[in-house]
């Protein structure tokens, strides 16, 4: 008798329906995929092997040995522009920080990466669609200076939209300032990895998106400078199949290797006992 009145109890008129959503739908084939399978896949489809966007949580999870991740970025934007669209930006900052929670759209630490030292900047495009403003920019600078100092490699995971246009030339400025930081890296003979992810377009990939001693990037991701609509009414020709994703640029020489998510953290670590081997034996030229 008590089963039969749990299981007819009625709601309270307007009580909220507190049920989680188990399932998911691959944007790619369409095929249902429960969430938790999604989460222990790294939010790649099980079906067609379909890329989703990782958390950024989840990417330093992936990527970083367990334990010993600790963080470094915590500066927030200011808006010296006094910048005003459709809202104020300082208005646009505060709801993009409630939604990603963080500062800005990046996150990095020290860490290691198969047991070698190394910072791991991981942009956010959750946040603002990754768009590189001065944080970003200040962010990036910073964690390859710290590299350069402490004799650690670097790895920075790029998904950005571009520059972010409520800062103007300051954004476009952090081209310019990213790059240069990596020159204490070079001077140094320590690694960089970059690792492209969808999407990474405009001045995060001409700047330092592209100037990594590896370049990597994940299957099907759109990679490029500007939208391929722009490019094709630019140059007024029909673009070949699959132009601007990864898997043309590898063919092109743009890129290094086309890698699957899951295998990502195997052959980061390869590459980074390679590279910085050498380093600390002297063996780079």
């Amino acid at each position: 008798m008590a089963l039969d009145r749990l299981f007819r109890r009625r709601r309270a008129q307007g009580e909220a329906r507190d049920v989680p959503e188990l399932w998911s739908k691959c944007p790619q084939c369409e095929a249902p995929i429960y969430k938790k399978d999604l989460e222990h896949n790294w939010y790649v489809c099980s079906h067609c092997g379909f890329h989703m966007r990782l958390p950024v949580e989840k990417r330093i999870e992936l990527l970083a040995d367990p334990g010993s991740f600790r963080s470094i970025t915590s500066l927030k934007p200011a808006d010296p522009l006094v910048f005003v669209d459709l809202e104020p930006y300082t208005e646009r900052l505060q709801r993009y920080q409630k939604e990603a929670g963080r500062p800005d759209a990046i996150a990095g630490g020290t860490c290691t990466i198969g047991e070698v030292p190394s910072v791991l900047m991981v942009m956010d495009y959750a946040f603002a669609g990754g768009s590189m403003g001065s944080v970003v920019g200040e962010e990036i600078a910073r964690g390859a200076e710290r590299a350069a100092q402490e004799g650690r490699a670097l790895v920075i995971v790029a998904a950005s939209g571009g520059a972010r246009m409520q800062e103007a030339a300051l954004s476009l400025m952090q081209m310019a300032k990213t790059t240069f930081a990596l020159e204490r890296l070079w001077a140094r003979k320590l690694p960089y990895v970059s690792i492209l992810t969808d999407p990474t377009t405009g001045g995060v990939t001409a700047s330092f998106a592209a100037l990594g001693d590896v370049i990597l990037a994940e299957p099907g991701a759109l990679i490029g400078f500007a939208g391929p609509r722009v490019i094709k009414q630019t140059i007024r020709q029909d673009l070949p199949e699959g132009f601007q994703r990864s898997e043309f640029l590898q063919k092109h020489g743009m890129i290094d290797r086309v890698v699957d998510r899951r295998k990502l953290k195997e052959e980061l670590v390869a590459i980074l006992r390679h590279l910085y081997g050498a380093h600390r034996e002297g063996h780079v030229a």
